[in-house]
């Protein structure tokens, strides 16, 4: 029986000609097993949450949804080894009480633990890379049916390989992350000009552990996000608390941006005026949450996304060109631009791969037509060395990446070796990586 999926935003739809839903290991290597010894191809998918066709499975899909949990949990190091389906929202659940936390989380929750680390899904804070940066295990299965399991202490050099690979070379099992102490946040949300924090860019980033901004292209003044870690305060909000915590997150950050959606995507001409509104009707916020509840936001207005990574020292002068580029030609969206950063890693096709990197995503309310605002966008953003989240919309293939990435070549090696029947290729993956 015929299966319809579609990601998240409904921009990618797929109809498998199978779903294989396992709830165990045995189950997910016999279905490797199945399709090798038939000749078929297939693709895990988790959540749903890449804008891309990353995920997309045309022949067998594996559903992943059951194959979640915790399969080991050292609290004596701090280490948890997770199955590859496991939710981001599930894992404080499975760490709670023991002193330990995750190193740095993105604003959204919802994706799988596979699917993030292999998209390379990242949070902000110039000392701390994406989720990928935390994993120091991994179990795969690979296109040749062997599993693999690797370290940091064995086979570090295919762990880098592997932390984010898109699903090209296997299906991931199991996820080794390592924690840390666990700690509270304090955030700290405010509207201030745009040049300022650009002349202060790389000092806001030294000076807190998280540093975002969110502009609306249209307006003089943005919204940063500052974050610093603390000790734990065991502590319950006030009812005033909890009230401006609801209003931010469901009055303005969803409410009131359906509502400004709406009217830019009757008008284009409105945009600039409400963008000078949507900044400041954000206000300001002074909140201390665990961490478990501090990083993500719900994010209830559906969107298309394109996000680069750039060098971190050439973001302010990349958002003075979009500047320039969003008032000359009235070009803009209902959502804010996006602007966080990275430490460097080491993952081969990490996009903050060897450097500290700054990103810029670009949003688009999910029933207009984002092609314009994104293809003005991104040859700006390629100019300036970026490189695209590969879960998120762009327009490069395979022949972009070799002077992007100074271990192309070598992940194009290990492909061969590990699913040389491209097994777990789709056209996405094809379109990337090669054939």
């Amino acid at each position: 029986m015929a299966h319809s999926w579609s990601n998240w935003s409904k921009t990618v739809t797929a109809t498998p000609t199978e779903v294989a839903t396992p709830w165990t290991t045995a189950a997910l290597e016999t279905t490797v097993h199945q399709a090798l010894t038939q000749g078929r191809r297939l693709k895990a998918v988790g959540s749903g949450h890449s804008f891309t066709g990353v995920a997309v499975a045309e022949d067998i899909q594996v559903n992943l949804d059951n194959y979640t949990g915790t399969v080991a949990f050292d609290q004596q190091t701090g280490r948890i080894t997770l199955r590859s389906g496991t939710r981001l929202w599930q894992i404080p659940q499975f760490v709670d009480g023991s002193g330990w936390a995750m190193q740095n989380l993105g604003d959204i929750n919802q994706q799988s633990i596979a699917g993030a680390i292999s998209t390379g899904t990242h949070g902000t804070g110039a000392a701390y890379g994406g989720l990928a940066s935390q994993v120091v295990g991994l179990e795969v299965i690979t296109g040749t049916g062997h599993s693999l399991s690797v370290s940091q202490e064995h086979e570090p050099e295919l762990l880098d390989a592997l932390r984010v690979s898109m699903g090209a070379l296997g299906i991931l099992t199991s996820v080794t992350l390592q924690l840390v102490p666990e700690y509270d946040l304090r955030t700290v949300e405010a509207p201030t000009s745009l040049e300022g924090v650009l002349t202060n860019w790389e000092a806001l980033n030294d000076q807190h552990d998280h540093f975002e901004f969110f502009w609306f292209g249209h307006d003089h003044n943005v919204q940063t996000k500052s974050s610093r870690r603390q000790s734990i305060q065991r502590h319950t909000p006030s009812p005033l608390r909890r009230a401006q915590q609801w209003v931010n997150q469901e009055l303005v950050s969803n409410g009131g941006l359906a509502v400004i959606s709406q009217l830019g995507r009757r008008s284009s001409r409105w945009l600039p005026a409400l963008n000078r509104y949507a900044t400041r009707a954000w206000g300001r916020s002074d909140i201390t949450a665990h961490w478990s509840s501090a990083f993500a936001s719900s994010r209830r207005v559906r969107f298309n996304e394109m996000e680069y990574a750039l060098p971190l020292d050439a973001i302010p002068e990349v958002v003075r060109e979009l500047r320039a580029l969003f008032w000359r030609k009235n070009l803009g969206s209902a959502f804010p631009l996006e602007i966080r950063s990275a430490a460097a890693d080491t993952a081969w096709l990490a996009t903050n791969h060897g450097r500290a990197t700054g990103y810029i995503a670009a949003h688009q309310y999910f029933r207009q037509d984002f092609g314009d605002y994104f293809g003005q966008i991104e040859p700006i953003l390629r100019a300036a060395d970026g490189r695209p989240h590969w879960g998120k919309l762009h327009t490069l293939a395979a022949d972009d990446f070799p002077g992007l990435y100074p271990m192309w070549a070598k992940m194009s090696d290990i492909r061969e070796q590990l699913d040389p029947e491209r097994v777990f290729a789709n056209p996405y993956v094809t379109r990337v990586l090669g054939p």
